[in-house]
């Protein structure tokens, strides 16, 4: 639940200790409620509840990634899970319409039986009394609580299922008194209110600058989102079309291509997402008006250039299964992308970039050292480090803005522990955590590298452009450019702080036009024979 473009964003744990049962908490026969998750005075999630008896059915919109999740769960007297019907939607689609992804799952001691759409049925290793967990999902949470409630004494952690992933992770669980509760989720912990029976009345992500509370309901229109709009600005120089871009794996990427209003066979450049599940432009609803790739897309396009913007798998409209993913996973969509591109009519696929924002710039290199003709790459804020190194410093840097000394050391060595127990469970931090930048970048004599960097950048430290920079060339590449931007942040917009706790209360959501600029002209002078002079 952290914003997106935080590298070490994905996962959970804890320990497993064994408790005599007791009844699950009295509850009523039938309840209903909702939740508001909210980032900087910005709803992220809504999500709506209704249980009757020992069923329990809800519709979980998560704005950050486009989508809607409808569940149904058939819980035991122990408030442990026994069945789940689970759908998946983009957010602006209508609730009767097909799935784009539906489960349904049944929980076997240790084992989850999974029957999922279109991937077939499939035995899951778990731990007995795992429960399911749908990424933001407070409801599920609460589940975890009254779970721990549901023995004497309370548990101290209980499993988690990922259904969206098909791992089990663990949560430690401490009460405080008889009204809190922290639950935690690997580095991040949820510090909650609670009411009798483990019912949430309200939290937060401290590290994350998230709040939740609870409401009596919510009406049908706001489980939704409007699709979003793609279509160029009025009187622009060029067109758009939507796309579907076929895989390898046998889904669909949608996206938007941009296409200059002028003759003849033209190049094209790929933008590729930061982590997290994101949709084409990049948009982040905590900065309003935030679309980092429709900003890019239109400079380019006013400059000659055609822009292919993708959302990512199982994000927005593209199909595909995104938790589980790696980097390479990522790469693989790319270099599809590419391939689909030299297809296409009027696209000279001798004339094709990449531009990669964050984890898009670890994944541009990677497609690059498979030797896919380009001609050029564009890291935004790219890694040098080695993923493990880079949260290492993500979390010192946010821990020395409470701690210090001894404090400081433990809670940095708490976290590390963290993420590295996250990293042996899941694929995506697995890979990321073992993963050199540098030596992909030392096997790379080419294309052209444009290395930009903020230099109040807090999530990839503003050093890594100089050593990302220098691995390029010690590899023989001659056409290395490095540009490190003066009081700009991870987001590229205008920050004297970088962090990333204080991107909701920014004062521009837009990517400075000196930016832009220095983008496409980098950019112009190896894509287009002449650099023509952006058109008004």
């Amino acid at each position: 639940m952290q914003p997106r473009r935080l590298l070490a964003s994905r996962v959970f744990t804890a320990s497993v200790v064994l408790m005599m049962s007791r009844a699950f908490p009295a509850r009523a026969a039938d309840e209903h409620g909702a939740f508001v998750v909210t980032a900087a005075n910005d709803t992220i999630a809504l999500e709506r509840f209704e249980r009757t008896g020992n069923k329990l059915a809800g519709a979980l919109v998560f704005r950050l990634a486009g989508l809607r999740f409808d569940y149904a769960l058939t819980l035991a007297s122990d408030g442990t899970v026994r069945h789940m019907d689970n759908a998946v939607r983009t957010a602006s689609a209508d609730p009767s319409t097909a799935p784009t992804q539906a489960a349904v799952l049944d929980w076997q001691a240790d084992s989850i039986i999974a029957e999922i759409q279109p991937a077939g049925v499939q035995r899951l290793k778990s731990r007995v009394g795992s429960l399911p967990y749908v990424n933001p999902s407070i409801l599920m949470l609460e589940l975890v609580v009254q779970r721990s409630l549901a023995t004497t004494p309370p548990l101290d952690s209980v499993p988690l299922f990922a259904v969206s992933g098909g791992r089990t992770l663990m949560t430690s669980v401490k009460h405080i008194g008889t009204d809190s509760v922290i639950v935690s989720l690997g580095v991040a912990e949820f510090c909650m209110r609670v009411r009798a029976g483990g019912e949430l009345v309200s939290g937060r992500v401290p590290s994350q600058g998230v709040v939740f509370r609870r409401v009596d309901t919510l009406p049908d229109r706001l489980l939704g989102m409007a699709a979003q709009d793609y279509s160029p600005p009025a009187g622009a120089p060029y067109r758009v079309e939507t796309v579907h871009v076929p895989t390898r794996g046998g889904f669909e990427l949608v996206g938007t291509l941009a296409w200059p209003k002028r003759a003849g066979r033209m190049p094209c450049v790929v933008t590729i997402t930061g982590s997290g599940p994101e949709e084409r432009d990049e948009a982040l609803p905590m900065v309003r008006g935030y679309r980092p790739f429709r900003q890019i897309a239109d400079t380019l396009a006013r400059r000659g250039i055609a822009v292919l913007r993708l959302d990512d798998r199982g994000t927005g409209a593209s199909a595909g299964k995104f938790s589980g993913s790696t980097s390479e996973d990522f790469a693989n969509d790319i270099e599809d992308a590419l391939r689909w591109l030299r297809g296409v009519k009027d696209i000279d696929s001798t004339r094709l970039a990449l531009l990669g924002h964050s984890e898009g710039g670890i994944i541009a290199p990677i497609v690059a050292a498979r030797g896919v003709k380009l001609s050029g790459i564009v890291l935004l804020a790219g890694t040098a480090w080695t993923g493990r190194r880079v949260m290492e410093y993500q979390n010192a840097w946010g821990a020395k803005q409470k701690y210090s000394g001894a404090a400081l050391d433990s809670v940095t060595r708490v976290s590390m522990h963290a993420v590295d127990s996250l990293a042996a469970a899941d694929a995506w931090l697995g890979f990321f955590a073992k993963h050199d930048p540098l030596s992909v970048a030392r096997t790379l004599k080419s294309p052209p590298v444009l290395v930009l960097q903020g230099a109040t950048d807090r999530q990839v430290s503003a050093g890594q452009a100089g050593e990302l920079a220098s691995a390029f060339k010690a590899a023989g590449n001659r056409d290395v450019t490095l540009r490190v931007l003066p009081a700009t942040n991870h987001l590229f917009l205008p920050d004297t702080s970088g962090d990333p706790a204080g991107y909701g209360a920014l004062k521009e959501s837009a990517i400075p036009r000196s930016t832009l600029g220095i983008i496409a002209d980098w950019l112009a002078v190896r894509l287009l024979p002449r650099a023509p002079k952006a058109q008004k």
